[in-house]
């Protein structure tokens, strides 16, 4: 057993920018890759998970200070600490038990490939930690360790299931072929599908907002540098900023918004030839079976929609804190709320505008998990002695992942009648939200322009002659090609009709009649 621990210990330590390429690499030689192709991949993908985390780094770096002094300015102090997910990861992976989570990914994912109940392989091995911190939270409430287990399985198998549900959607919205995301904080979705539902009703909320669609109404104001500086001076005005300061910190967000989609097109230079590889061998061993590679959320880390939206919340969540009787948690290393905005880009199809009405609507949801969960953590820091805790102070996250998941189940091995209700009804959403989203039109072709009517949306598209597939055909594809010989080489490619099969589709209505 200690062999074990060590060895799952040592391999997570490598970290995910180090770790993910090496599992990616042996995929890759599995899928039989060129082994040039194979090393090239593996290391672009490295590079690519190193530079989001620099960025988004970066990014939490030059915002958390800025709220940290809106906060001052607002005469916040409240006693329980905001130590964010890196804190919160750090303590969960100090437990004993944590070694024992690697193989019950790894068997539960194996289970559900071999009898076809999932088409995700998930390598995420890095966010392994949040089963771990299910469990610990479930044996707080219920001390017992098996309903910790049973609650962290459940978790693992619904993340599988939305990682094949998301797969179109991540695919469209990114353009990498054969990936997702089977991470928990995409589940929040489960909460959002019914919000979502009654923005429909809103003749605005209908209507194209992703980047692309807000820049051709508003110009170089939704150019990605453009927006980042505007809203990084504006939020460091609002946190007390000097002119020179608040110009430093929209130089700072316009960098950040810049280089995301940058960095965002080495995932697919990296993940276009192993995804290619991957459904070739399941093709020719399965039967045309296919197989999606679970990655990490920061391979939708290109999309603006998402930043925009994770700035703009930032006051909200720190007035929010202010004014909401009972809460106890200061947002700051968690003021990023990578839980919520995750969710909302997937569900929307990346509608800035009901990511910005979802996010103001669910934020408290966050605040009054993180303040709920706070003896949790802070029990789990003492236990494992991971962080020193000083007399009257707690620990917390303020946007804290999966807060509806983690109460109701948690609390069902309690026998609370209340938990017991909305644990049937989560699972009962989590059918709905599935449902949904693998027959809703892809986020591209989703919202319609206002007065447009909407024409029948299929997910079909032509093949190309690589094999992938393409929205529509436009003049840009046939720029470049030669035509020279077209008449001269027309009569060698007409043939002889052999067969019926030959003619099925042919126009016939001009037969018979006379040509000039």
């Amino acid at each position: 057993m200690d062999i074990l621990k060590t060895i799952v210990n040592y391999v997570l330590n490598l970290g995910a920018a180090v770790f993910v390429p090496l599992i990616m690499f042996v995929i890759s030689l599995l899928a039989r890759l060129k082994l040039s192709k194979a090393v090239k991949a593996a290391l672009t993908l490295g590079v690519a998970f190193s530079g989001m985390t620099l960025v988004v780094n970066y990014m939490t770096n030059a915002i958390s200070p800025a709220a940290k002094s809106m906060s001052k300015l607002m005469h916040l102090s409240l006693n329980a600490i905001d130590q964010g997910w890196p804190g919160v990861a750090a303590i969960t992976w100090s437990y004993k038990t944590a070694f024992l989570f690697f193989p019950l990914l790894l068997l539960i994912n194996f289970i559900m490939l071999t009898f076809n109940w999932t088409k995700t392989l998930n390598v995420d091995m890095w966010n392994v930690w949040n089963k771990i911190f299910t469990y610990v939270v479930v044996l707080y409430f219920t001390h017992n360790s098996l309903y910790g287990f049973i609650v962290a399985s459940l978790q693992i198998v619904l993340e599988l299931k939305a990682g094949d549900m998301w797969q179109r959607h991540i695919e469209d919205l990114t353009g990498i072929p054969g990936v997702t995301v089977p991470h928990f904080i995409s589940l929040f979705a489960v909460l959002l599908m019914p919000l979502n539902k009654l923005l429909d009703f809103i003749p605005i909320m209908n209507r194209p907002a992703d980047a692309n669609a807000i820049q051709k109404k508003i110009g170089i104001f939704a150019d990605n540098s453009v927006m980042g500086a505007i809203i990084g001076v504006l939020l460091g005005f609002g946190a007390g900023y000097s002119v020179s300061g608040s110009l430093q910190l929209a130089i700072e967000a316009a960098a950040a918004m810049t280089m995301f989609p940058m960095i965002s097109k080495l995932f697919m230079e990296a993940l276009n030839p192993i995804a290619d590889a991957m459904n070739k061998m399941m093709k020719n061993h399965f039967k045309g079976r296919q197989i999606f590679i679970g990655l990490d959320w920061p391979i939708l880390a290109g999309r603006n929609e998402l930043w925009v939206t994770v700035i703009i919340l930032v006051p909200v969540m720190l007035i929010l804190a202010m004014v909401l009787p009972g809460n106890t948690v200061l947002p700051f290393a968690g003021i990023i709320n990578l839980s919520f905005v995750v969710a909302a880009l997937l569900l929307t199809g990346a509608n800035l505008w009901r990511m910005l009405t979802l996010g103001i609507i669910t934020t408290p949801i966050f605040l009054y998990g993180a303040t709920y969960f706070a003896p949790v953590i802070t029990n789990l820091a003492k236990t494992t002695g991971a962080v020193n805790v000083k007399a009257g102070q707690q620990l917390s996250w303020s946007t804290f992942e999966g807060p509806d998941f983690r109460m109701l189940f948690a609390q069902v091995f309690t026998g609370k009648w209340w938990a017991i209700a909305g644990a049937i009804i989560w699972l009962l959403l989590f059918v709905w939200l599935y449902l949904d989203q693998n027959k809703i039109p892809l986020p591209s072709k989703r919202y319609n322009l206002a007065g447009v009517p909407e024409l029948p949306v299929t997910d079909e598209k032509p093949e190309t002659s690589r094999g992938q597939k393409q929205d529509k055909w436009q003049v840009a594809d046939i720029d470049g090609q030669d035509f020279s010989n077209f008449k001269k080489t027309k009569k060698k490619t007409e043939q002889k009709v052999t067969s019926v099969d030959a003619i099925d589709g042919l126009d016939f209505s001009n037969y018979g009649k006379k040509t000039k």
